[in-house]
């Protein structure tokens, strides 16, 4: 029953393999299609179009601050770019026949494979981590090296037969790397599908298998044969789908006049729902259902964290990092028993444990969805104290980065003032009073000062939260 879903994507691979060696073996049906014409006009055009998509898709990824995307992207870009340059080398057209067209078919596959496989890793594996720090250049910096090898290949055709990538043993070994890192990204992915039924981690599983048995039939295809023209199309629908699959994980249905208007905008609440990506709507969503106190406490906390932060003069993109991570800061509580998660009474030490595992399985669920490492910080370490006494990690001082420092004041303010079944709110003035007792103890000082200055200047900071109701994940993605 766990692997039922494994049957569409093991039917779309068998399906067109199926297909496909039957008309290889059939000679009757197998026959030649030699239209250097037609393949230069559509292979081009399929894979300019494809180019324009991954360029605005790269661009959405910064947007929504998540390296996945951009991974993506660049997956997008290398299959339409090199892909490209097959179509504009196709022998006999443009080009006399050389090795560039077979060459550029494997080589738009393995870089195509190559950053899916960078996709399927952690936020928090090393050079993830390395090339989050360039995210705002790696779509322009690839896109534009891409076409200069590619201008490079068209203008100097016969360096292509210096290493001719599409004849053996080169094209064998190129396969073997290919199935290796879409069999790797494809199985992460699946894995994740399990848990969170995300649609881009099933589309991602179906775009890799076609990948890999592209690959297959470029080595054992006939060149212009029908068997071998499939594999063009089996590319595009790699496209088609991971496409697909990003539109409804990551598409807004927000107007553009709306998303304009949300820049501007001096209303706490839009300022914060305008910055949440849907993934982070469905991470809310699934959260609430588990714990109906969640939903409020999310916004409230984001609220104060963000004025917080704002009167700490952190930057626009900072800001927003702060919004979508604090948003979520709780989803690890998804994990912990309803029991003990709703227990009206003070929790044992084996329970107390049990809590305190949340922001490490937030943590984990968040970095194999892309979250940048800002987001990260946020939800595995607001419960650290200053002097080292928190959890999970023990950090200290200025080892807790300074979002989740913010939040940490945010958090517990939020906690003090709010009602729940087993104790009463505390007033502002109580609340405050504990933060001031706890400063340089659970809390860092600048930011308990900040809050201080904070209040005392503007009192609806904490009087918005406490007059208005909060709109659920379900209603804003509805």
């Amino acid at each position: 029953m766990k692997y039922r879903s494994l049957a569409g994507p093991a039917a779309g691979i068998a399906l067109p393999f199926g297909l496909y060696e039957l008309i290889r073996r059939s000679p009757d049906w197998d026959v030649s299609f030699a239209l250097p014409r037609g393949h230069f006009y559509i292979v081009t055009a399929v894979a300019f179009l494809a180019l324009l998509i991954a360029v605005l898709v790269g661009i959405a990824g910064n947007r929504l601050r998540n390296i996945k995307v951009s991974f993506l992207a660049l997956s997008f870009i290398s299959l339409a770019e090199i892909f490209m340059i097959h179509g504009l080398s196709t022998p006999n057209f443009i080009l006399h026949a050389t090795h560039l067209p077979g060459m550029a078919a494997q080589a738009s596959v393995l870089l195509a494979s190559l950053w899916l496989w960078l996709s399927s890793l952690s936020s928090d594996h090393p050079l993830v981590a390395f090339l989050s720090r360039y995210q705002n250049l790696l779509v322009p910096v690839w896109t534009a090296a891409l076409a200069a090898l590619g201008i490079t290949g068209l203008l100097l055709p016969h360096l292509a037969d210096i290493i001719p990538l599409d004849i053996q043993p080169l094209n064998i070994m190129l396969a073997l790397l290919t199935l290796g890192l879409n069999g790797y990204a494809m199985c992460r992915y699946y894995r994740s599908y399990l848990y969170s039924r995300f649609p881009l981690q099933i589309a991602i599983v179906y775009s890799g298998g076609w990948l890999i048995l592209s690959q297959f039939i470029m080595i054992t295809g006939e060149v212009w044969r029908a068997s071998w023209w499939m594999y063009h199309f089996l590319l595009l629908a790699s496209m088609v789908v991971m496409l697909v699959g990003l539109t409804a994980q990551y598409g807004d249905k927000r107007s553009l006049g709306g998303a304009f208007r949300s820049l501007f905008t001096t209303d706490p609440m839009e300022r914060i729902t305008s910055s949440m990506s849907p993934s982070v709507r469905s991470l809310m969503a699934a959260t609430e259902k588990k714990d109906t106190y969640t939903a409020g406490h999310n916004f409230r906390v984001t609220l104060y964290a963000l004025r917080l932060a704002e009167e700490l003069r952190l930057p626009p993109d900072q800001l927003r990092a702060l919004a979508q991570g604090t948003i979520v800061h709780d989803v690890g509580k998804l994990e912990v028993p309803d029991e003990i998660l709703n227990k009206p009474g003070r929790l044992d030490p084996e329970e107390r444990l049990i809590i305190e595992q949340h922001p490490v399985n937030g943590y984990n669920l968040c970095k194999r969805l892309g979250f940048m490492k800002e987001e990260l910080a946020i939800i595995r370490w607001h419960h650290e104290k200053w002097d080292g006494t928190g959890y999970p990690d023990k950090l200290k001082a200025q080892q807790i980065p300074l979002m989740a420092r913010i939040v940490a004041v945010a958090d517990v303010y939020d906690a003090l003032t709010s009602k729940r079944s087993y104790r009463q709110a505390m007033s502002h003035e109580e609340a405050m009073s504990f933060l001031a007792a706890q400063r340089g103890i659970h809390f860092d000082p600048l930011c308990v000062d900040a809050w201080e200055r904070l209040c005392e200047r503007d009192s609806s900071v904490a009087e918005y939260a406490v007059k208005n109701e909060f709109p659920s994940a379900a209603s804003l993605s509805g």
